[in-house]
């Protein structure tokens, strides 16, 4: 599996619209042949900071979402919106191993 947890963290002027534009994009990832899950997670006490937990079924389906349109989208539309640069940290999983057991239902 190729898991990466990316780390974004917004202007607060610009939350929203990030928002908006990332569960575009998490909704649209999500139905992705080779995705297994695509979360979006708000931290608590700092609204403007997110993680986006995102689990492909190998680096090929990875890669190809990033040819997606709808990645692209997003990618083009957040930019202006970063307090600082975002950073994806891959992660290996130790438990569970198996794929269907982080699938996200479509």
């Amino acid at each position: 599996m190729h898991i990466t947890l990316v780390y974004v963290r917004v202007k607060p002027e610009n939350r929203e619209q990030f928002l908006e534009a990332t569960l575009d994009n998490a909704r649209n990832s999500i139905q992705e042949p080779g995705a297994i899950r695509f979360d979006v997670l708000q931290q608590v006490d700092d609204p403007n900071s997110f993680i986006l937990l995102e689990i492909y079924r190998d680096e090929a389906a990875a890669a190809a979402h990033k040819e997606t349109p709808h990645y692209a989208r997003w990618r083009d539309a957040v930019a202006p919106w970063m307090a600082e640069a975002r950073r994806g940290i891959r992660y290996q999983a130790i438990y569970p191993t198996e794929p269907e057991k982080w699938s996200t239902p479509r």
